[in-house]
């Protein structure tokens, strides 16, 4: 009810309704005063996971791979070159602030990942997923979704055992491309067929489901095997959109996708502490705008390197000028193994 009276003001105001679904969570969230009108807050993150799954679900069900192989060097060079600045860039201000070692090197790992959720939902609403800006950012964010993994493995190495090993980075680096390789190839081979035999019945519910059955169960196998949710989520869209059925996997899937992601930025929007912004407004000040000027000038550079002009350059570093949801999930590893202080969460 909340997110309805947020999402219609934020669209009367001409802003983008992924800013009403998170005021909303802060109004609702636990940290709120003068009561939290949340209970469960893991029920919510949750339902929040399914918002993520079923984005990216549908991200890959517009995405063409005939386009991503198109823009795979710019992809992969950007991605690289961002992630290196940011990491350096992150390091280099946890000193000037004179954090600890650990702590600056959390903050530049998670500055160095952007939010596929919240670009998506942008270019959705703004009618732009499909022109060429818009497709290198999402091959850029296929990059960064794998070098989360392998930073990931390498930040828990250094939790748990305080070094680092080459082989555990270059196995990660192995597994998620069998993975992708794998998923892709028997998926093209088998997928397209299998929707064309349910789609014979003519029974639109018959189809929705073993849609949602395949992407959750690619989802699942994925962590099982130790990476996101959203990856396999994604490539099981990317596997669906070759088929001829897609147009109409879309239309039925929308609805579902619309509810659950709004249950995603409203929870997120709860790990806001209103509090906690007021007594820490100096550092969070000074890393948004360092975040904001250091993604915007590393992803037009990259992009621009690989000879693509400053009107498409510029607006792929604008629309990766933020951090992500791996993000989250890189600062609550270090508070949990206890490896950095309590601020940088909720910086």
């Amino acid at each position: 009810a909340v997110s309805a009276v947020t999402t219609v003001l934020f669209h009367l105001l001409r802003q983008p309704v992924v800013l009403g679904y998170l005021v909303a969570g802060i109004i609702i969230g636990p940290h709120t005063p003068p009561f939290a009108l949340i209970a469960d807050l893991h029920s919510i993150h949750t339902l929040a996971e399914l918002g993520i799954l079923l984005l990216l679900f549908s991200i890959g069900l517009e995405f063409d791979l005939k386009k991503l192989r198109r823009v795979g060097t710019v992809a992969v060079l950007t991605a690289v070159l961002e992630i290196l600045f940011m990491l350096w860039l992150g390091y280099s201000v946890g000193q000037l602030l004179g954090w600890r070692q650990m702590d600056s090197l959390f903050l530049g790992a998670l500055l160095s990942i952007s939010s596929t959720t919240i670009i998506v939902q942008i270019l959705r609403e703004t009618g732009r997923l499909r022109e060429l800006f818009a497709q290198i950012i999402l091959g850029i964010l296929i990059i960064e979704d794998i070098a989360a993994i392998i930073i990931l493995v390498i930040l828990s190495s250094l939790a748990n055992a305080g070094t680092v090993a080459i082989t555990d980075v270059g196995w990660a680096f192995l597994r998620i491309s069998m993975f992708m390789a794998t998923a892709l190839l028997i998926g093209l081979l088998s997928v397209p067929r299998l929707l064309a035999f349910v789609a014979g019945f003519n029974h639109g519910e018959m189809l929705t489901i073993t849609v949602l059955g395949l992407a959750f169960g690619l989802a699942v196998l994925g962590a099982q095997l130790g990476f996101s949710v959203a990856l396999g989520a994604f490539l099981m869209g990317a596997i669906m959109a070759e088929a001829k059925e897609a147009h109409h996997i879309v239309e039925r899937i929308a609805p579902i996708r619309e509810m659950f992601t709004a249950v995603f930025f409203v929870a997120t929007g709860m790990l806001l502490d209103p509090a906690m912004v007021g007594q820490l407004w100096r550092e969070v000040l000074l890393i948004a705008t360092l975040t904001i000027a250091g993604k915007i000038v590393s992803c037009s550079f990259g992009t621009f390197l690989t000879g693509y002009p400053g009107q498409v350059a510029l607006p792929v570093g604008m629309g990766l000028a933020q951090i992500g949801e791996f993000s989250f999930i890189i600062a609550n590893l270090g508070r949990s193994s206890g490896i950095t202080s309590g601020a940088l969460y909720p910086i």
